[in-house]
């Protein structure tokens, strides 16, 4: 029997993305994000419009997707609660948000220069995809309190390991994304770490008891 329950998170499954963008003053940001999905060379994200992500894509029209693999999520744990912006917005204070300059040293990750933009990439990532913003897009109801970026994938990197020999293919055997599915993280179908984010939103599973 189907029930009709006013779900308040909607995140059935989709990899987290550690989005590497450039502050106004140079500095290098790290935002965790999970809101994407990919067609050929494009990706659409959908970031909240008091983010500096959000700021950073619209000023510098540019980004690097950082995919992380399942074992890197204690490093994308430790970036669940930090933003980039020194004013920290009312609801994110609630849900135990804190302002942080230097996200690459907070979650232990090592920031790498890119190719052919100048947003950051994430050394530890075993796949990333420097990008160019085409278009955004104000998104969700009843106002507009996020933005759908369209990016453009101008340039992939991606660990040899992972490659297919012969071949330009990711082995999709060896590729364990790091999954969001409803805040809690999950790799190879397994629930991997206790999430900070899921603590900020009230998410009702205790993991730690049996289901």
């Amino acid at each position: 029997m189907h029930r009709t329950p006013e779900l308040k998170v909607m995140y059935f499954g989709t990899p987290v993305v550690l989005i590497g963008s450039r502050n106004e003053d140079g500095s290098a940001n790290l935002a965790p994000m999970s809101s994407a999905w990919w067609l050929g060379r494009c990706c659409m994200l959908g970031l909240g419009n008091s983010a500096r992500t959000t700021e950073n894509l619209l000023r510098e029209r540019e980004c690097v997707l950082n995919l992380p693999s399942s074992a890197m999520v204690d490093a994308v744990d430790r970036l669940a609660l930090l933003t980039g912006s020194p004013v920290v917005p009312p609801h994110k204070v609630r849900q135990g948000y804190r302002y942080e300059p230097d996200k690459f040293p907070a979650a232990g990750l090592t920031e790498q220069p890119s190719e052919l933009v100048r947003a950051p990439r994430a050394a530890e990532c075993p796949i990333q995809l420097e990008c160019r913003v085409i278009a955004a897009h104000p998104f969700g109801s009843p106002e507009g309190h996020a933005t759908a970026f369209q990016v453009e994938i101008v340039r992939v990197h991606v660990e040899e390991d992972l490659i297919i020999s012969g071949t330009d293919y990711i082995d999709p055997v060896a590729w364990d994304p790091l999954i969001m599915k409803f805040c809690e993280f999950f790799g190879g179908g397994d629930n991997l770490h206790p999430s900070r984010l899921a603590e900020g939103w009230n998410m009702p599973h205790d993991l730690r008891q049996p289901v």
